[in-house]
């Protein structure tokens, strides 16, 4: 003998079936409420996306430092003008003028 419910004829048979509820709550579980569920999954592979560009660009920022250094370490005269452009150093018998555009003035500013 079946028991039925007063509103069963109520609820649409895709709900009823026992197979399509087992693999909505599968479903539920494995996108939101696991530990690993898939939006924490895409976030993670996102920030490793990003740490991937950001490791990139530091690899080009080493080569590029190690050139200057090689630079500076063969060549007094790009040392010297290294030093005056840079660290602003000037000669003891010398004034130093320093003229900013616009776009550089903002620059400055953003960098303190």
């Amino acid at each position: 003998m079946k028991i039925r419910f007063k509103y069963a004829d109520r609820i649409p048979p895709l709900l009823r079936n026992k197979y399509f509820l087992a693999v909505a709550i599968f479903l539920i579980w494995v996108f939101l409420l696991d530990s690993n569920n898939l939006i924490d999954r895409f976030s993670q592979m996102n920030e490793i996306r990003k740490l991937k560009k950001e490791k990139e660009y530091y690899k080009k920022k080493i080569k590029e430092d190690r050139k200057t250094i090689e630079s500076l370490k063969e060549d007094d005269d790009y040392l010297e003008k290294f030093a005056r452009e840079k660290y602003l150093m000037k000669k003891e018998n010398e004034d130093l003028f320093i003229v900013l555009t616009p776009g550089e003035e903002r620059r400055k500013s953003k960098q303190r």
